[in-house]
């Protein structure tokens, strides 16, 4: 396995995507080294100085983990549970213009359960989806699970299910909106959902959104999105979701072109408000300066 080729590496990230691999195999693109990766990985000190906790780095174009950090270890993943909810609702072909309104069963208590959604609120599974990957809401994620055949138990389950099919071997669900922190994964099992989630358009378009207005309690309310990444216009961000709870610090998943390539970001247990935006930051530098030294030498040898 470790003499994986490039070509044959590409193949399994496909696989990856799509879920199609046994678990097993679903090892092999982090435990095979490959003449990309090393070149960002000559010497320590020429790592990302990051500051979370938790992280990944996979260069997807070329099937390549470029950095890594406590990547098989399982933390609280808080509101990054919203990209496996809206895959579950998504993969399921719910209708998106199905009305569905929040009740008190949405609505949870204690820090952190905030939402601009009062009881009351009727609105298409299209737009809760939409908040919940843009802005975060929380009660969105939950009518959307609760919404699902069978109800809350049975989307639960089948967010499991899709977690098990894409080869996330230290991942558990147990609600939709990320408020629990018995929700957990590792950052190698969030780069497969981040990869899976990017191939579908609607999660792709809702998650990168800048804003977004719909009619509560008679008025248009205007929602922003949670990751200020996405309205820099010097990024490039395909598929993106941010989470904080206490347990699980500020985390920041996504997937961005970096000099031509398509990156997947993972950034766990962050602490400062700023930190993980900071962190996505320091990656793109830390990319384009080794890829660029990587073009002076080969310049210099012709």
């Amino acid at each position: 396995m470790r003499s994986m080729t490039v070509r044959s590496r590409a193949e399994l990230l496909g696989s990856l995507r799509r879920g199609l691999v046994p678990i097993i195999l679903a090892t092999a693109l982090f435990a095979a080294p490959s003449a990309e990766a090393a070149h960002f990985h000559r010497h320590d000190s020429d790592e990302p100085d990051l500051r979370s906790s938790e992280a990944l780095v996979l260069d997807e174009t070329h099937a390549t983990v470029l950095y890594s950090r406590h990547a098989d270890v399982a933390q609280p993943i808080a509101s990054i549970t919203k990209l496996m909810t809206a895959l579950v609702v998504v993969e399921a072909k719910l209708p998106l213009d199905e009305s569905l309104e929040i009740t008190e069963d949405d609505c949870a208590r204690g820090k952190g359960a905030f939402s601009r959604l009062p009881v009351g609120t009727v609105l298409t599974r299209g737009e809760l989806i939409h908040l919940a990957l843009m802005s975060s809401e929380n009660r969105a994620a939950h009518a959307l699970g609760r919404n699902y055949p069978g109800g809350l138990p049975a989307f639960v389950a089948a967010m499991n299910a899709k977690a098990a099919a894409l080869g996330m071997k230290s991942a558990h669900f147990v609600d939709p909106s990320g408020l629990s922190s018995d929700n957990v994964a590792s950052p190698e099992d969030l780069s497969r959902l981040v990869m899976a989630a990017a191939e579908e358009p609607t999660i792709r378009d809702f998650s990168t959104d800048s804003s977004h207005a719909v009619w509560v309690s008679h008025r248009m309310l205007e929602f922003h999105n949670t990751d200020a990444l996405v309205r820099a216009p010097d990024w490039d961000i395909k598929l993106q979701k941010t989470g904080f709870i206490n347990e699980a610090g500020r985390c920041l998943v996504m997937k961005t072109a970096i000099e031509g390539r398509d990156i997947v970001i993972v950034l766990l247990h962050s602490f400062g408000k700023n930190t993980r935006v900071a962190d996505a930051r320091r990656v793109r530098r830390w990319m384009e300066s080794k890829l660029a030294s990587r073009t002076l030498r080969a310049e210099d040898r012709a």
